[in-house]
């Protein structure tokens, strides 16, 4: 996610959201479309929605994100054409339902922690700066600190292997016990970098991995991914369209199984054998194949090297939760 534009001119983004000409591309809007920007962050797909004159309904948990876009000139129209929500995105069946609206024409999510949240040292989101270890997207509940304070050796260590794929995630929650309290992402990463043997120069700090899987435990990102694109399939009309930009392998695995089941598409138990038949109609055309930002858009923001875009049409079929 990028800064957001100024309240008085929408489109004058500061940083290009990533991917932001091939997620247009793929929500193709049209003035009067309905779309739902499902993390609205920063405002950066948001400001280029409105700019293509689209009714944009913005879901973000980050009170700090929802009070910056109440700023904007499109909240205070009559109608409003950015409508926000304070809520997480899996509520936008029930949100939108609320708001007397059933279908939608466009859903983006653009999953993960927002610029705006990582840069700010306040937040503990990142460990560049030092900062309390919060963590939390709500700025509310059980943050970071009680995680690694509180938690089982044991607990931490699975925390960190199946969120961060970190391969020594028993050494390193180990060295987290024996080093509490802990209170500053600063203290955090310090941990870490002495329990994997840091090397100042390397490509990749080795903290990057389990910060990445304390963050996403402690906001439940995965399930609420998770519940997110169900809801999705259920809000949009037919030829309506999903895009989503994913930032590490498990939330593009969520992803990239999700379209293909909804297109029909189930796995083979070998690559020798026919695809089984699917017994529902499929929800969603197939998909797009992934698309990475080029060379000249991660020289221009780094924190785009690792984006992948996957989009799919919606077909007329009911939605396999409602059906």
């Amino acid at each position: 996610m990028s800064p957001a534009p100024t309240p008085s001119s929408p489109t004058a983004l500061p940083h290009i959201p990533v991917l932001l000409a091939e997620v247009l591309e793929a929500l193709a809007p049209q003035p009067g479309d309905v779309i739902v920007d499902a993390t609205f962050g920063a405002g950066g797909y948001t400001g280029a929605l409105l700019a293509a004159g689209a009714t944009v309904h913005a879901f973000d948990r980050d009170p700090d994100a929802i009070a910056a876009g109440d700023k904007w000139p499109q909240a205070a129209e009559n109608p409003p054409r950015l409508v926000l929500y304070p809520r997480r995105f899996s509520e936008m069946v029930a949100a939108l339902g609320q708001a007397g609206i059933a279908r939608v024409d466009g859903v983006v999510m653009d999953i993960g922690v927002s610029s705006m949240q990582l840069d700010r040292p306040e937040r503990g989101f990142a460990f560049s700066t030092d900062g309390p270890l919060d963590m939390t997207m709500e700025r509310s509940g059980p943050t970071a600190a009680d995680f690694v304070n509180e938690a089982a050796e044991a607990d931490i260590a699975d925390v960190l292997y199946r969120y961060g794929e970190e391969r020594q995630s028993r050494r390193v929650a180990r060295a987290i016990v024996a080093a509490r309290p802990l209170s500053t992402t600063g203290e955090l990463a310090s941990v870490v970098r002495r329990a994997l043997g840091h090397h100042p120069g390397q490509p990749k700090d080795p903290a990057t991995r389990s910060f990445q899987a304390i963050r996403i435990h402690v906001n439940g990102e995965l399930d609420e991914l998770e519940a997110g694109l169900p809801a999705a399939e259920q809000l949009l009309a037919p030829g309506g369209r999903l895009a989503v930009v994913s930032f590490h392998s498990l939330e593009d695995r969520i992803v990239k199984r999700f379209l293909r089941e909804a297109a029909g598409e189930t796995a083979r138990t070998s690559r020798h054998l026919p695809e089984a038949p699917t017994a529902a109609a499929p929800t969603f055309a197939k998909g797009s194949r992934a698309i990475r930002p080029s060379a000249a858009e991660t020289a221009r923001n780094p924190r785009a090297r690792s984006a992948t875009l996957r989009s799919a049409t919606r077909t007329p079929a009911p939605a396999r939760e409602a059906a």
